[in-house]
C-alpha cells in the first residue's frame, strides 16, 4: 500500500479566445496508473472539475492567498478516494492564474496530506520541477502503520537532503474534522435541523462562497455521525457540469459553492435542507418525528458547551464535540445490546420492537420507529448481529 494513488497539477486554460477557462491536467504522477479501473478513469478525468468548480469565475490576478481544501470521489462499490488539494498563485510578475496541486488517496487523513502539501507549496515556490521528486520519495516510503512516524528524505537546493516527517495518526475519525468551521458557519438550531436530516436520510446542501468552508463543514457532519455512518451519496464541492445530481430522490450530502444558486433554484429539486439556507428549511413532517431539544439534550450535559457555543476557545474542540454527540446516541440506542438474542447459527439478532419499547419517552420511541428503518442503523446493527 502506498499513502496516496496520484497526484496531478490543475491548471486554467481557455480553449479560444473570449471563451471562459476550463481547468486541465496539466502534470500527473505517476504517468500511468496501473491500478485503475475504467470507472476510476473517469474519475480522474473528473478532478480538474472538483479542482476548479469555480473555473468560469477566474481572471488573471496579482495576489491571492493558497487554499486547501477536500473532495470526496466514491467509487460504484461504495469506496471512497479523497482528494487534498491546495490552490496556490505561481511565483511570478504580473496578472496570473492559480494552479490546484492535488493529491487523491484512500487516506482520510487531513493534517498529514496537508504537511506533503506545505512541502509542494515550499517547493513550488523555488522550481516548479523539485515537485515531483517530492513527491516521488512520498510514494516510495513505507506505509505507515496507525499512530506510527514515517520519514522521507527529500534533497532541496539551499538547504541539502531534508528529512521530513510524516504521522499517521492512531485515530484518523476526528483527524479529517474542523468543527469550529461548522459552529462558526451555522447556529445551533440550523445545526440541530441539519444534523436530524442526516440521521434520517434526508437531503442536504450545503451553501458557501469558499471551497474550503464547504469541505471542512461537510466532513464535520458526516463525523458528527459517529458511531453510525453515512452511506448515501457524499459529495462536499459539487462541480457545476453535475448539479443536475441533486435532482436524485435518495439520500444525499453535498455542498455547492454560492455561485451555483441561481442555476439551483431553476432545477426540480425534491424537499431539501439548505445550510445556510438563504429561503426557509423545509423539512417537512418528519420534524414531528424528531425529539425535542434534538441534539441540544447531549450538548446541554457537555460542560463544555458554552466555550465551543459561543467562544469556540475549548481545547480540544474536536474531542469536545464529538464526545458530546456520542453521548447523545449512547443515550438513545446505547442499550441495543441488551436486546440482541443469539440465534442457533451463533449469530445474534436484535429484537427490534422490544428494543424500541424500552425507550419511556414517546418522542425518541417516535424517532426510534423511524431511524430504526434507516441504512444507517441498519448497516450498524448488522454488522454487530454478525460478530460472534
Amino acid at each position: 500500500r502506498q499513502l496516496f494513488e496520484y497526484f496531478v497539477v490543475v491548471s486554467l486554460h481557455k480553449k479560444q479566445a473570449g471563451a471562459a477557462y476550463v481547468p486541465e491536467v496539466t502534470q500527473q504522477f505517476p504517468l500511468k496508473v496501473w491500478c485503475l479501473s475504467g470507472r476510476s478513469e473517469d474519475q480522474l478525468k473528473a478532478i480538474p472539475q472538483f479542482c476548479f468548480p469555480d473555473a468560469k469565475d477566474w481572471a488573471p490576478i496579482h495576489q491571492f492567498a493558497s487554499e486547501t481544501f477536500s473532495f470526496v470521489l466514491t467509487g460504484e462499490d461504495g469506496s471512497r478516494r479523497f482528494g487534498y488539494c491546495r490552490r496556490l498563485l505561481p511565483s511570478g510578475k504580473g496578472k496570473r492564474l492559480p494552479e490546484v496541486y492535488c493529491i487523491v488517496s484512500r487516506l482520510g487523513c487531513f493534517n498529514l496530506f496537508s504537511k506533503i502539501l506545505d512541502e509542494v507549496e515550499k517547493r513550488r515556490g523555488i522550481s516548479p520541477a523539485l515537485v515531483q521528486p517530492l513527491m516521488r520519495s512520498v510514494m516510495e516510503a513505507p506505509f505507515p502503520a496507525l499512530g506510527r512516524t514515517i520519514k522521507v528524505k527529500n534533497f532541496l537546493p539551499g538547504s541539502g537532503t531534508e528529512v521530513i516527517e510524516l504521522r499517521r495518526p492512531l485515530d484518523s475519525r476526528l483527524e479529517h474534522v474542523d468543527f469550529e468551521s461548522l459552529f462558526t458557519s451555522l447556529s445551533v438550531r440550523h445545526l440541530s435541523r441539519v444534523f436530524a436530516s442526516l440521521l434520517l436520510e434526508r437531503r442536504v446542501i450545503f451553501i458557501a462562497d469558499k471551497l474550503s468552508t464547504l469541505s471542512k463543514c461537510c466532513h464535520a457532519m458526516v463525523a458528527l455521525l459517529y458511531p453510525f455512518t453515512w452511506q448515501h451519496t457524499y459529495i462536499p464541492v459539487l462541480p457545476p457540469s453535475m448539479i443536475d445530481i441533486v435532482c436524485s430522490p435518495t439520500p444525499f450530502l453535498i455542498g455547492l459553492l454560492s455561485s451555483s444558486l441561481p442555476r439551483l433554484k431553476e432545477l426540480p429539486v425534491e424537499e431539501v435542507s439548505h445550510a445556510p439556507a438563504p429561503w426557509p428549511c423545509s423539512l417537512g413532517c418528519f420534524q414531528k418525528i424528531v425529539p425535542r431539544a434534538f441534539p441540544s439534550m447531549s450538548l446541554q450535559h457537555c460542560p463544555h458547551c458554552c466555550l465551543f457555543l459561543f467562544s469556540l476557545e475549548t481545547s480540544p474542540l474536536n474531542e469536545v464535540v464529538s464526545e458530546a454527540f456520542v453521548r447523545f446516541f449512547v443515550e438513545i440506542v446505547g442499550h441495543y445490546s441488551l436486546f440482541l438474542t443469539p440465534t442457533e447459527r451463533e449469530e445474534r439478532t436484535l429484537q427490534r420492537e422490544a428494543f424500541r419499547k424500552s425507550v419511556s419517552s414517546k418522542s425518541l420511541r417516535r424517532f426510534l420507529e423511524v431511524f430504526m428503518e434507516t441504512q444507517m442503523f441498519g448497516g450498524f446493527i448488522q454488522e454487530r448481529e454478525l460478530r460472534k
